[in-house]
């Protein structure tokens, strides 16, 4: 018999053997990690001033959209957001109604963020409203800005006039107010969710801060990260990434931290010196950390592929935050575990047992054994209610929403363009913008007045009182008394610029549909932006985008799957399973969302966002169960190692899933349509996932497959 000692002894005695590097790495890991997190927290309050929530800020360069937008800088005198002031009576507005409202209009002119010529107000044929335009300075709040307009004017108002502004200015204010909850309520709400679910899991009073305090500071290093690189301009940051990114590291780094801490206490329960313990649970955690976290990583950096800017550079951003969501998990959480070993576990305490081996009691043992006793069964089943459940999908209407539907709840914006629709053009103050060639404008400018939906043509003039001018069939109107010459049109670069006020809302599908058909209809050459077409432009490149990328995510997690398991069945079967249950997240959500939340419809960027989310997601769940099953497999046989792989990771992926659940669930307090719709997407996603696919559906198939399942790895080939 050999002399040498046993595993356990060796390991006990070579982490036993120098006490000074076992505080003193610790310790040096933990002051780094608060180094960052002390550099990072201030940045919470300034993510403001490096993000942008122009969607033209995010449409590819060769969108015709994003060129007019481009070329209307030269046309402007300077950079200005149009508002559209809209005033509003049930009686028709008098002459001096007019007038009053003529001199308000004339007083907010003086206002520090008005950043132009203020027109007069408009009336309606009807006598019942009057518009004017106001531009506001693109540098200022918008929201402020919007704010104090909309005070100054409705004080000066007669009596019985209702005043709203909406317009492209409104709009933004309005996004700008939504999004302003993320780094304080959604934070908090995320925060207070997960440490609510960390105490009921651990009962302790320590161990919930501990790993809480993971996230936290994983969240504050990335957040460092990103926001210098959004400022030296490498990234692009938007209130929509930003909140994504703050729920995803906060939900991941908890996930990784709950396997962690759940193979720690198991060791302990094995293992006296906590040295030892940590070593053996950070060393068999660090794999399936690291492919979840890779997983998640590759699923996400595929949205690089995106022609929209919106999509492709949240894949670089969500990146780098569950980088360092693995990295808190791996480096910092043990750091903190050592120091307070079994400690941070009181008043349930784990204590070394003989029968820490032991796997056949428990309800998660009871779950094991009911699945393997009728597996065809089990798998059959879920399948049949999985499948049913995709039916929904085709009540999701995921082909884009207008303008006015993205916040939810009151809008003063949507109000104003509501009363704007009833007494005007609908697409007033938010014109098709026409770039035409200096050669062929007039040809433009005659397409654009013999097409159906087009209320009225202009063109930009800046020797013109009002810095453009009518045109119609004769040509440019003159503007004056008789006799007055038309002004020239304004050239720049060869290029003028027409304006084509439709009679539709800007944001309706009948603009939409309009400016398809003027596009077809003007020469070649002639581009069309403004805010209908950058819609157009945004859920093209958007449709585009999932029908690319979806194939391509799919076929790298297989990949990655196929490496990690040493296999081909397995990861067949995981994927499988995973996308069957987005189907029917996608198809629950589609019935929700048109017959019981009544949302107007979605985004394109929806599915594709919550594919990328839930896939990436859900399989972490799966790797986590079949990273331990092949290990169990190994020693047991896979019949027994399935048994003993689901009951021993049963509790800590449901807690997971519940917190991820949570965590993302919470992005529904931001009253952001496409937020509200990917929270109830990925939270009920995951819990799918969490209860059904990972608990039944891949137990029961793995046992019917038997050790197929492992093909063409030596496991398939065992005698068990």
């Amino acid at each position: 018999m050999s002399d040498s000692p046993a595993p356990g002894r060796r390991l006990r005695e070579r982490t036993r053997g120098s006490r000074w590097p076992r505080i003193v790495l610790p310790a040096l890991l933990i002051v780094v990690w608060l180094a960052g997190a002390g550099l990072g927290g201030p940045l919470f309050g300034k993510v403001s001033e490096v993000s942008s929530n122009d969607q033209t800020a995010y449409l590819p360069e060769s969108a015709d959209a994003t060129r007019v937008h481009e070329a209307q800088e030269g046309f402007a005198d300077g950079d200005a957001i149009p508002a559209i002031v809209v005033f509003s009576s049930d009686a028709e507005l008098t002459d001096d109604d007019l007038a009053a409202l003529g001199t308000a209009l004339e007083d907010v002119a003086a206002q520090d963020d008005v950043a132009g010529d203020v027109s007069p107000p408009i009336p309606s044929d009807d006598g019942l409203a009057a518009q004017a335009f106001v531009p506001l300075d693109a540098e200022a709040d918008l929201g402020d800005a919007v704010a104090a307009l909309g005070d100054a004017l409705r004080d000066a108002a007669p009596e019985g006039v209702e005043v709203f502004v909406t317009g492209p200015a409104g709009f933004s204010a309005d996004l700008a107010a939504g999004f302003a909850g993320i780094d304080g309520l959604l934070l908090g709400v995320a925060l207070a969710a997960v440490l609510v679910i960390l105490v009921l899991v651990y009962r302790s009073a320590l161990l919930p801060v501990v790993v809480l305090s993971t996230s936290v500071f994983a969240l504050c290093v990335a957040l460092l990260v990103v926001w210098w690189l959004a400022k030296a301009g490498v990234l692009l940051l938007s209130g929509q990434t930003q909140g994504i990114l703050f729920i995803l590291v906060i939900g991941a780094a908890t996930d990784y931290s709950l396997l962690l801490v759940a193979r720690f206490r198991e060791e302990l329960r094995r293992e006296q010196d906590r040295g030892a313990a940590l070593f053996r649970a950070v060393r068999g955690s660090v794999e399936p950390i690291l492919a979840s976290g890779g997983t998640v990583i590759a699923g996400l950096l595929c949205l690089l592929l995106s022609d929209l800017k919106s999509n492709s550079t949240l894949g670089p951003v969500a990146a780098i935050g569950i980088v360092f969501a693995m990295l808190a998990a791996l480096t910092l959480l043990p750091a903190l575990l050592l120091v307070f070993g079994r400690t941070a576990f009181w008043p349930r305490v784990p204590r070394v047992a003989a029968d820490a081996e032991e796997t056949r009691s428990g309800g998660w043992a009871r779950i094991a054994e009911a699945v393997q006793r009728r597996p065809r069964r089990v798998w059959i089943a879920t399948t049949l209610l999985l499948v049913v459940g995709c039916v929904g999908v085709t009540q999701l209407q995921a082909d884009g929403v207008a303008q006015s539907e993205l916040v939810l709840g009151a809008s003063e914006a949507r109000d104003g363009q509501r009363a704007l629709g009833e007494h005007f053009p609908g697409g007033s103050g938010s014109p098709a913008a026409v770039l035409a060639p200096e050669s062929s404008w007039e040809e433009t400018a005659d397409a654009l007045l013999d097409a159906d939906g087009v209320s009225g043509v202009s063109i930009v003039a800046q020797d013109a009182p009002s810095g453009s001018a009518t045109v119609d069939a004769d040509g440019i109107s003159a503007q004056g008394p008789p006799g007055t010459p038309a002004p020239e049109p304004t050239v720049v670069d060869g290029a003028v610029m027409l304006q084509a006020t439709l009679a539709d809302a800007a944001d309706s599908e009948a603009a939409a549909d309009t400016v398809r058909a003027l596009r077809d209809a003007v020469p070649e050459g002639v581009l069309i932006g403004g805010v209908t077409a950058t819609a157009i432009d945004t859920n093209d490149a958007s449709i585009h985008d999932r029908t690319l990328i979806i194939p391509i995510v799919l076929a790298v997690i297989l990949a990655i799957l196929a490496i990690l398991l040493r296999a081909i069945v397995a990861p067949l079967v995981l994927i499988a399973t995973t996308v069957l249950s987005f189907g029917t997240a996608m198809g629950v959500s589609g019935v929700l969302f048109a017959h019981v939340f009544d949302f107007p419809g979605a985004d394109p960027a929806v599915p594709l966002f919550g594919f990328v989310f839930l896939v990436a997601l859900g399989i972490d769940y799966n790797i986590f169960l079949m990273t331990r099953v092949r290990e169990e497999t190994a020693r047991h046989g896979t019949r027994e190692g399935i048994r003993r792989g689901l009951t021993v990771t049963g509790g800590v992926i449901t807690s997971a899933g519940i917190v991820l659940a949570a965590t993302f669930a919470a992005l529904s307090v931001i009253p952001i349509l496409f937020l509200a719709q990917l929270a109830f997407i990925v939270a009920f996603g995951v819990l799918l996932d969490t209860f059904v696919v990972r608990t039944l559906l891949v137990p029961a198939l793995a046992t019917d497959i038997g050790r197929a399942v492992w093909w063409p790895s030596r496991l398939a080939r065992g005698e068990r």
